[in-house]
């Protein structure tokens, strides 16, 4: 049975940090799984999930500290069940957009916490306006709803937070 590892890695950008990274996880055996990498402010960023057969688990994390000389911090853990299953969550999107300004996320995160949503992923981006060149906060939000939390009723607290914060907000069920 192999073990499963979620991985982060961040440190100085440069071209190559993901080929030595692949690298290192195939030789030791392991399988590159899944990944979100990003370059965010010169730095690179990135977590990852793999398998690795068991006796090359313990090595596969070693070998990871050697990046440490190229200036990128690594940490890996242990792949854990989930508490709850999601079986019976509902998948939803939500997309943001609007003027820039302090406390658009913490409104937002805080409602969807209130209704014990859990943010699957979540992208952000800050760009100027096409036409006037005004800073925009755009977020896009894949969540998963529980059971006992309704759809109207969050999308009701979520257009209330946009109306607030005058943003444009739109909460939908995937394609």
């Amino acid at each position: 049975m192999p073990n499963t590892l979620v991985i982060t890695i961040m440190g100085p950008d440069r071209p190559g940090i993901v080929a030595e990274m692949a690298a290192c996880v195939a030789e030791h055996g392991g399988n590159w799984l899944e990944s979100r990498l990003v370059h965010l402010g010169g730095q690179f960023a990135g977590v990852l999930r793999v398998e690795v057969p068991t006796e090359n688990a313990e090595a596969l994390q070693s070998a990871l500290k050697s990046f440490e000389k190229a200036g990128l911090t690594s940490i890996a853990k242990a792949e854990r069940a989930t508490l709850e299953p999601f079986v019976t969550h509902r998948l939803v999107k939500v997309d943001l957009v609007g003027s820039d300004r302090p406390g658009i996320l913490r409104a937002v995160s805080a409602a969807l916490s209130r209704h014990s949503v859990n943010i699957e992923e979540l992208s952000t981006e800050r760009r100027a306006a096409p036409m006037s060149g005004e800073p925009l906060f755009q977020a896009r939000a894949a969540i998963r709803l529980p059971a006992e939390s309704t759809l109207p009723d969050l999308r009701t607290e979520l257009e209330k937070i946009a109306g607030d914060l005058l943003v444009d907000l739109t909460v939908s069920l995937p394609d």
